[in-house]
């Protein structure tokens, strides 16, 4: 049952990653999106990772998925699809030629099914959640902090973008 599964989350997976990025219409691509998140966390509960999981629903569905569409409808971005879309074979070859290549390298790869070294006695006694708090911020501190200043500049970022000249801002520009 459990293989049914996994091949039922993947293939869909990887078929709303293709529609995410091959869609012409930006919420559609969201739509795709949405159900590539909610596959991969389903993929989090069968390794039985079900923090991971709900933490995929949360964060990436619930909050960047919503702020993407956000940012998306505030820019109202036209650009001409005609030329993107007759592009699209000239994309195509790279792309799976560069999946074809990672492929190859993970199936050589000499660390196939050797496990981490995640604290065993304290997932065991505490629970998934208590062992990946301490990885994350004893092990991966710095990471995590970069990453906080990286989402920090993101949301100046947005916010430069979606500020609407003033009558200020155009005559200071002017003189």
């Amino acid at each position: 049952m459990v293989a049914f599964f996994f091949a039922y989350f993947s293939l869909v997976s990887i078929l709303a990653g293709a529609l995410t990025v091959a869609l012409r219409n930006p919420v559609h691509c969201g739509i795709a999106l949405l159900t590539l998140l909610l596959h991969v966390a389903g993929l989090f509960f069968l390794l039985n990772a079900e923090f991971l999981a709900i933490v995929q629903i949360i964060v990436y569905v619930g909050a960047i998925l919503v702020l993407y569409l956000f940012v998306l409808m505030l820019l109202n971005l036209k650009t001409d699809e005609r030329v993107l879309h007759s592009r699209y074979p000239l994309f195509l070859v790279p792309a799976v030629l560069g999946c074809a290549y990672l492929l190859a390298l993970m199936l050589r790869s000499p660390f196939g099914g050797v496990k981490g070294d995640a604290p065993v006695a304290a997932v065991l006694q505490h629970g998934d959640t208590y062992a990946v708090g301490i990885k994350m911020f004893s092990d991966y501190l710095l990471q995590f902090e970069i990453v906080g200043v990286f989402l920090l500049g993101a949301i100046i970022g947005a916010i430069v973008l979606a500020k609407t000249p003033t009558a200020a801002d155009t005559d200071s520009r002017e003189a």
